[in-house]
């Protein structure tokens, strides 16, 4: 498991670990790393260190001493270094070895950075660290934005300025690094977007901070993770023993969210599959999944608060496309009346929204929203909600009292008293009409098999992400991908869960 800790938690065990090593030591731990990276990345992409074209970009902390000293090792590898000291003060011992390696140093001037940027094969980004939060004061923010019209690569140090280390927040210009080189352990805000964004791909120089490490704020499952947590059926399995769904969703007008949930059930490996909605949606999703088993739901009985005609489940899938109506908000008090897990997403996320007083059960909850429904949820506005993703999920899971998967481009998954688990697979593809109905249909799968809230929304989320990447046909970054629907997702799940 990727575990990542506020700029805080890295501060104490930074203090903790150079009050036992020699003054030093932990800066040159971090420029060595960062070098050695930095010298792969030019080897790559010209073949060679030496010749190459280095800019540093040089704030006032320790984070410009660590690009200093790598880019000093650069330097004495034959590579052109230049730096733009943008800082009010600059890390004398830095400076002092960039120069005797050869490298240049340049006081700020807004047109010959751009030129050195320009002209740079990379860019190192050393401008504020993990204490930098809010936006970039001048020169910086300049800066930043001439990043982007950088000839080379782009390597942020530590984390990109303009990044909240903490959080991911980004509340003005910020570079947008290719990769970023973090010391020590991982930073939240380098999971989390709009911060992710900006990191670009992430890797880790080890410094020995990890026995100084507290628990994480934030974790990502890994591959091997989501392999233990799934279940396996075993010879003694039945459909019974390997989990029973019940799906309440679609509606006259909304029969696409019954059909895909449902297929992520089924193609998810759900024991059985138990469909309850109005006439049609429940003849399409017959046509389409013969698996399941349907039951046109009697008004007269919802009403009552009375399942009892779809049969025994042990977990809910409540509001793909059920509608808002009255009759749907039957369905979701008949159904969040039971004393089994229940995840809540679309429409059904609207009613609880309306109506807070569903939520008033013993029984796990997990809710799915994007940034629009948790806006609603919560009174917050949207735009909120998108700045502020891991904040607003946390307050999300301790108000509602649910386990919360924040869907977007950054998954999250939040609960009470636990790190918010942040998910790494996915494509730019899955942003398409559908997907979280498959989704929907996965986690209650997880659900009914036994999995806790907390591990069924963080291992259907991978699973998801993972299977939109093999329909899509290709890797994390788009390349090579096409177009892809919903039901291609579903469809790809056997496949993707091979791999794991």
């Amino acid at each position: 498991m990727r575990t990542a800790y506020t700029s805080d938690q890295i501060r104490s065990a930074e203090l903790a670990l150079m009050a036992r090593l020699p003054e030093g030591t932990l800066m040159d731990r971090a420029a060595t790393g960062l070098a050695g990276v930095c010298a792969h990345l030019l080897a790559g992409s010209r073949g060679r260190v030496y010749g190459s074209r280095v800019a540093l970009l040089i704030g006032s902390g320790d984070n410009g001493g660590d690009a200093l000293y790598a880019g000093a090792r650069l330097a004495r590898r034959g590579a052109r270094v230049e730096a733009v000291l943008a800082g009010s003060r600059t890390h004398e011992g830095g400076l002092a070895a960039l120069r005797k390696a050869g490298g240049r140093a340049h006081p700020y001037d807004a047109a010959r950075a751009r030129e050195l940027l320009a002209d740079a094969d990379l860019v190192m980004d050393g401008l504020v660290g993990i204490g930098g939060s809010g936006p970039l004061r001048e020169p910086y923010g300049t800066l930043a934005e001439l990043t982007a019209e950088a000839g080379g690569l782009v390597v942020a140090v530590d984390v990109p300025s303009g990044v909240d280390a903490s959080s991911g927040r980004v509340e003005g210009p910020a570079v947008r690094a290719h990769l970023t080189v973090t010391f020590g352990a991982y930073k939240a805000g380098l999971l989390v977007d709009p911060g992710a964004t900006h990191a670009g791909a992430v890797e880790l120089v080890d410094i020995g901070l990890g026995p100084f490490l507290p628990d994480p704020e934030v974790a990502a499952l890994t591959a091997d993770d989501v392999a233990d947590l799934l279940p396996r059926p075993g010879e003694e399995s039945d459909k019974y023993r390997r989990g029973v769904v019940g799906i309440a969703a679609g509606s006259d007008r909304y029969t696409g969210a019954a059909v895909l949930s449902v297929g992520g059930a089924v193609r998810a490996g759900a024991g059985m599959v138990r469909f309850a909605s109005s006439a049609e949606p429940v003849r399409l999703v017959r046509a389409r999944w013969p698996e399941a088993i349907t039951t046109v739901l009697d008004p007269s009985l919802v009403l009552k608060s009375s399942l009892d005609e779809v049969g025994r489940v042990q977990a809910w899938v409540l509001g793909p496309g059920l509608g808002t109506g009255p009759e749907a908000h039957a369905v979701a008090r008949a159904v969040l009346s039971t004393g089994v897990p229940v995840l809540v997403d679309a429409d059904g996320l609207t009613l609880v929204a309306k109506d807070r007083t569903l939520l008033r059960r013993a029984a796990p909850t997990v809710l799915t929203p994007h940034a629009g429904e948790l806006s609603r949820l919560l009174g917050v506005p949207r735009e909120h909600i998108e700045a502020g993703r891991l904040d607003h999920v946390r307050r999300a899971a301790a108000e509602l009292g649910a386990t919360v998967l924040l869907k977007g481009s950054t998954t999250l998954v939040a609960e009470e008293h636990r790190p918010v688990r942040v998910n790494t697979t996915g494509t730019p593809w899955l942003a398409t009409g559908g997907t979280g109905d498959v989704l929907s249909g996965i986690a209650g799968a997880l659900l009914a098999a036994g999995l806790t809230g907390y591990d069924a929304a963080s291992c259907a989320a991978y699973v998801h992400g993972l299977a939109a990447r093999t329909a899509a046909g290709g890797g994390a970054a788009g390349r090579g991908q096409a177009p892809i629907a919903a039901l291609d997702v579903a469809q790809a799940l056997p496949e993707a869960l091979r791999t794991l």
